[in-house]
């Protein structure tokens, strides 16, 4: 029997809108990969680790439960090895993203945070926002409604007000950045990092990224990431017409649908990498 025990945990469905297919699959890969190595692996849902059920020292997870990143945070401090980290995910919520990521000089879209009782039509006009984004800032996100582009303050003051009416409290409001969007997958202490523009948005203008580019939206994703403390890690970027690079998202742990098997092996050898480490 091996002597390497590793629990892996689901998302939780609520929490994979559109994706639940995807992100099953690739932590469904990964622990293939896991047991071609010699650990034994056991899958457990998010309902299971709240029932106590996980006692592996080692958890690969995709968790976005408020009570599952606490049970993370809580082994954590117990010695066990987690990954992603329970306070990465916590990391990754909206309103700690952008104070992490403008808080270590990351590129990333000019925000304001408020709650969803406030006025801010005034302010937003005052400070020049019109097409901006609006996304709940206390929690993952479960619906596509949870994320909101807006064409004006006025517009953008009814979707506070709906926010509000469905009982989310805070909100971060983003300025639009015009430009190309990028995908990108990464996983922290390995060579791999990939990127793609995932669909053709009319912007046939906006600048190709060159080698140069490349290697610059690696380092601001691989920075981003280190300072948010997620190691499996995935996101979006924007490319400006003039070339600039902007975070606009960073999400712990993606379905890596686009590379997947790729994304797997890197996965289990990163985590074998900590599991060595630590012994």
């Amino acid at each position: 029997m091996s002597q390497i025990k590793i629990a892996a945990v689901k998302r939780a469905g609520v929490y994979s809108p559109n994706h639940i297919g995807n992100d099953t699959a690739i932590l469904n890969v990964v622990a293939e990969q896991l047991r071609k190595r010699g650990c034994e692996v056991s899958l457990y849902s998010e309902d299971e680790l709240a029932a106590g059920k996980v006692d592996e020292s080692i958890v690969v997870n995709m968790c976005r439960e408020p009570r599952s990143i606490a049970l993370l945070q809580q082994f954590e401090d117990e010695g066990r090895i987690v990954i992603n980290s329970g306070f990465g995910i916590e990391n990754c919520l909206r309103e700690r993203m952008t104070r992490i990521l403008v808080g270590n000089n990351i590129p990333f879209p000019e925000s304001i945070i408020v709650n969803t009782d406030e006025a801010v039509r005034a302010r937003l006009v005052k400070d020049g926002f019109q097409r901006c984004w609006i996304k709940r800032a206390d929690s993952h996100t479960m619906h596509k409604e949870d994320v909101t582009i807006v064409r004006h303050p006025v517009e953008a003051q009814e979707v506070l007000q709906e926010y509000f009416l469905r009982g989310i409290k805070r909100a971060v409001i983003s300025r639009h950045i015009e430009g190309r969007l990028i995908k990108f997958y990464g996983i922290t202490g390995t060579p791999f990092f990939e990127w793609l523009f995932p669909h053709s948005d009319g912007l046939s203008d906006t600048p190709v990224l060159t080698k140069t580019d490349e290697d610059k939206l690696k380092s601001i994703c691989c920075k981003a990431a280190e300072a948010l403390d997620v190691k499996i890690f995935g996101g979006d970027c924007i490319i400006t017409p003039e070339g600039e690079l902007i975070i606009v998202h960073i999400n712990d742990w993606p379905s890596f649908a686009p590379c997947r098997t790729e994304a797997a092996t890197s996965i289990a050898k990163a985590v074998m990498a900590e599991i060595k480490a630590r012994q």
